[in-house]
């Protein structure tokens, strides 16, 4: 039950940017430009070599970043970008405490066995950064914050919905004590072949 509820709290989400995002499109008459869906990231139904970028920030991890990579080269034109965020490793060592936590995303890896990985996948690496500390902190779980309370009140007593909020709240805790170990790190490569 807890994944499900995850699931329901990140269709939520992503149908109300997307149609968000739908909305600023039509107002700026870029229809035939730019179109925000939603379907399952292992299932999509573009033709081959149709595209000049893929963004997806936040997102490869859920079929995961190697995979993703690959995936998704076919739907990119030759010299085309791939633009991804994910979370990383800044180091090979790190406390047990937050390796154990991360278990969850076994596919998290190091900057540069990630920027390995693109070069495996048939894109040159163009540039990496990470993400401002506080796109952690302010513009992701303080915002989380009140979220969570209704989410809770919505499902008083549901002992999925309690652990599901406890884990949110759990990775907030584990990433201000551990922040100098990992991030979100935004990855930019171009097709090659």
């Amino acid at each position: 039950m807890t994944a499900n509820l995850s699931f329901i709290c990140e269709t939520y989400c992503t149908l109300s940017f997307i149609e968000k995002l739908n909305n600023i499109v039509n107002k700026n008459n870029l229809q035939n430009r730019v179109k925000g869906i939603v379907k399952s990231m292992d299932k999509l139904s573009f033709k081959n070599e149709e595209f000049d970028l893929i963004w997806s920030e936040g997102a490869i991890y859920n079929i995961g970043f190697e995979k993703g990579l690959k995936e998704w080269s076919k739907y990119l034109k030759m010299n085309g970008y791939i633009a991804v965020s994910d979370a990383s490793w800044f180091t090979e060592n790190r406390p047990q405490e937050i390796t154990d936590f991360w278990k969850v995303y076994p596919e998290m890896d190091t900057i540069p066995n990630n920027v390995l990985k693109m070069q495996k996948m048939g894109y040159i690496p163009i540039a990496t950064f990470v993400f401002p500390e506080i796109c952690w902190t302010e513009n992701f779980y303080a915002k989380a914050v009140s979220v969570q309370e209704n989410f809770l009140k919505k499902y008083t007593g549901n002992k999925d919905a309690e652990d599901f909020i406890y884990s949110e709240r759990l990775e907030a805790e584990l990433y201000e004590k551990y922040k100098e170990f990992y991030g979100y790190v935004f990855y930019v490569g171009k097709k090659y072949e």
